[in-house]
């Protein structure tokens, strides 16, 4: 793995190297850093450049101290999210695995937090890791159990220890929904035949996307919904997530820094997450 320093982004504000070992906001040294970073669930062994931004937040903890908070966007509904990658031990080729839930409307539209994992899943991706991944990581795998799709991958970055020390925030805790800001581009938790849906608001209308320009409308206006629903989307997320946590310092992955707006809070320093190796694979080290 290569690592690089801990700097802000050039173009964005307060660079923590120019803050001073004290860390938080210049001019206001008393104030308690508070290091973000934000990720979806991303497989039941998440993703390497995940593992990059919790090392990333404590390195820099370590010289300026505060505390480590993980917002888990386990509101997001893209299957793709949790899609795991794992080289097989004898030759090196790639396999790409994911979690089976309940139904094809679950699979699709339902947030990460509500897709039921499958009475089967479990016991058959157990039966195939040992082509993948070591007998310790196995075992863990084997013990650990969540009803949901976002609860399992917790679970399991819990397990191998790389949440040590590190507080957990979800999108879906609908308290954290509640405490969040108003934002004016945002999805809808509603019931649809029988399941927990994602619906975009949008136009005064629901939808959920079924890919490309095809959406389909849920019946009903996008109103009457209370904040504990309401999830914000890409270009919301960071103001209405800042609006709950308050962080100092927030981490950013390699994509983040295509679209984050820092203008949305500027009261953030801006941090970029240390460069690691086959970064969308699956890491599967124990801590």
């Amino acid at each position: 793995m290569s690592t690089r320093g801990i700097e802000g982004r050039p173009g964005f504000p307060g660079s923590p190297r120019a803050l001073g070992g004290g860390g938080g906001h210049v001019g206001a040294p008393h104030i308690q850093p508070i290091i973000a970073f934000g990720q979806q669930p991303c497989g039941f062994f998440p993703r390497r450049f995940l593992v990059a931004k919790i090392r990333t937040a404590r390195r820099l903890q370590a010289q300026i101290g505060g505390r480590v908070v993980y917002f888990c966007h386990d509101s997001d509904h893209d299957p793709r999210e949790t899609r795991t990658i794992l080289r097989h031990r004898a030759t090196g080729q790639p396999a790409y695995l994911n979690f089976a839930v309940v139904s094809k409307l679950q699979r699709k539209f339902s947030p990460l937090y509500a897709k039921r994992i499958a009475a089967d899943w479990h016991a058959r991706t157990l039966g195939q890791l040992t082509n993948y991944v070591d007998h310790p990581v196995i075992d863990l795998f084997r013990t650990t159990s969540a009803e949901t799709v976002g609860g399992f991958c917790l679970e399991m970055y819990r397990g191998m220890g790389l949440l040590d020390g590190v507080d957990v925030v979800t999108s879906s805790d609908p308290e954290v929904r509640r405490r969040a800001c108003d934002v004016d581009d945002f999805f809808v938790d509603v019931p649809y035949e029988g399941e927990i849906v994602r619906a975009r608001a949008r136009d005064g209308g629901l939808y959920l996307h079924e890919g490309g320009d095809s959406f389909v409308a849920l019946p009903g206006a996008a109103s009457g919904f209370g904040k504990e629903q309401i999830s914000p989307t890409r270009d919301t997320r960071l103001r209405w997530m800042q609006s709950v946590i308050h962080c100092t310092h927030y981490v950013t992955g390699a994509g983040e820094q295509a679209y984050l707006r820092p203008e949305d809070a500027p009261e953030i320093a801006y941090v970029r997450r240390e460069d690691i190796e086959r970064s969308d694979e699956a890491f599967t080290e124990l801590s």
